[in-house]
């Protein structure tokens, strides 16, 4: 397995929690999984093991590996190259991204791939995830496909969100190890440039999305993000496989960062919660304010997480019967937008720009609803997260919130893109909370649920012995 970031080694988002709980999770199933990713600057964990000369584009390296034991039957390689990895951000510095980021991901696939082959008997199959790992299946194609270990590996890729694309100028092409020829519409071109991404998804045996309903929004012009042609044309090796939830860090009934635990059995923990985190908020928390609903955000504060939607109703969500309570960075203007709010309505509204993990917690446990009204979104994990701890959600219907929430079941959902749209679903929700009969069957329901990685894992592991058996 190939990623660029991974628990509890790096993270900027998502994915990192994805590649620290799914090898684990494999590793339960009777899998051994061994998942590659960059040392990056801070990074202490693993045990030298191994030092050898990688060459990319004719510029030879000497790569370090590390290994960290993560769990029974996985296991972490950290791949060692100072001069591409030691550095301020992971693929970044000030929001620009570095000018080396091919040769960087490049090397890490490289790396990837030679470490399997010096451990001298052929992977079942390598999973590269997003596009960092996207030159690994175009590799094995052609750097490995007649190597003595490695030649005939199938490869499962999947996309975590096709927003990010790996694009870069072709001037890299012979940069980078690939033959011309894979410089075509069937390859790795896209526009003129070349695509990290495109090119795992047409070299790849099997393409994954993190849920059924963003596998089939990608083949569409309005989600597709310039890619639905392609991923239209591979359709038939194209599934969405929901991600799952680390159900032992996420658990309202030992959850360290909670004040009292609760369960499904008995709530009552909840509302101690309720109060913390008014209290940390600085919000009123009297006995009116902790009978008023409190809504819950964590979020990148940026479009794509519905942000201009709530920034549309600002003069609205303050009259609403309802405090909220909100987590995040991101845009300057929407930090701007939440500070302004807050300061407006002290009592109501608190804001928290940055992030905080036990806080993070803390809102999951303590609020009654949580807010996510996504313009797209491939999975999510907080929704989930929210359903576990009954906390109800208010979604957006799209991409992994459309395959979890349900309509008045366990939540509440919208559809249409707009500011309306969304103030009308949350007076939905209000008016439900009013009916506390109603609310406790919304809560109850949602606890129910089983997003475990486990779950996740194990369809997985179907696409793994499909193309183990099958492949290209």
């Amino acid at each position: 397995m190939i990623g660029s970031e991974a628990l509890p080694f790096a993270k900027t988002g998502g994915l990192a929690d994805v590649l620290g709980a799914l090898p684990p999770a494999l590793g339960r199933l009777g899998w051994d999984a061994t998942l590659v990713l960059p040392r990056y600057r801070g990074v202490r964990d693993g045990v030298f093991v191994d030092r050898i000369p990688i060459s990319v584009g004719g510029q030879p390296a000497k790569v370090g590996f590390f290994e960290a034991r993560v769990s029974d039957r996985a296991t972490a390689i950290l791949v060692d190259a100072p001069d591409l990895f030691d550095r301020d951000g992971l693929y970044g510095s000030e929001h620009v991204d570095y000018p080396d980021n091919p040769r960087r991901f490049a090397l890490l696939a490289r790396a990837a791939l030679e470490w399997a082959a010096l451990r001298g008997t052929r992977p079942t199959v390598v999973h590269a995830h997003d596009w960092q790992s996207g030159l690994a299946p175009v590799y094995l194609k052609t750097l490995y496909a007649g190597h003595p270990v490695l030649s005939g590996t199938p490869s499962v890729f999947t996309i975590h969100n096709l927003a990010y694309q790996g694009l870069f100028s072709a001037d890299w092409m012979p940069r980078l190890d690939v033959p011309a020829s894979v410089f075509s519409q069937e390859g790795l071109e896209f526009w003129g440039q070349i695509s990290f991404l495109k090119g795992g998804i047409n070299a790849a045996e099997a393409i994954t999305t993190v849920s059924p309903r963003y596998a089939e929004e990608t083949q569409t012009p309005e989600f597709g993000c310039g890619f639905d042609g392609v991923l239209r044309r591979r359709a038939a090796d194209l599934v969405g496989i929901l991600n799952g939830v680390d159900v032992d860090e996420w658990d309202p009934q030992r959850d360290p960062y909670l004040p009292a635990h609760y369960s499904a059995a008995d709530l009552a923990g909840k509302a101690v919660a309720k109060s913390e985190l008014l209290l940390r908020f600085g919000l009123a928390r009297d006995p009116s304010a902790m009978k008023r609903p409190l809504i819950g955000m964590i979020s990148r504060m940026v479009d794509q997480k519905g942000l201009d939607l709530v920034a549309a109703l600002a003069d609205r969500l303050p009259v609403l019967p309802a405090s909220f309570v909100v987590l995040g960075a991101g845009e300057p203007k929407y930090q701007d937008f939440w500070r302004r709010l807050a300061a407006r309505f002290p009592d109501r509204i608190g804001a928290r720009i940055g992030f905080d993990e036990p806080l993070a917690h803390l809102i999951e446990g303590g609020a009654d609803m949580f807010l996510m009204p996504s313009r797209f979104e491939p999975c999510g994990l907080n929704q989930m997260y929210s359903l576990r701890y009954g906390t109800v959600p208010v979604v957006r219907g799209v991409g992994g919130l459309f395959d979890t929430v349900r309509e008045g079941a366990t939540g509440f959902v919208f559809d249409q893109y707009t500011p309306e749209a969304l103030l009308e679903t949350l007076r939905r929700a209000l008016a439900a909370f009013g009916n506390p009969s109603k609310w406790r069957e919304l809560q109850l329901e949602g606890m129910k649920q089983d997003h475990s990685w486990d779950r996740s894992a194990r369809e997985y592991v179907t696409i793994y012995e499909k193309v183990s058996r099958n492949p290209g």
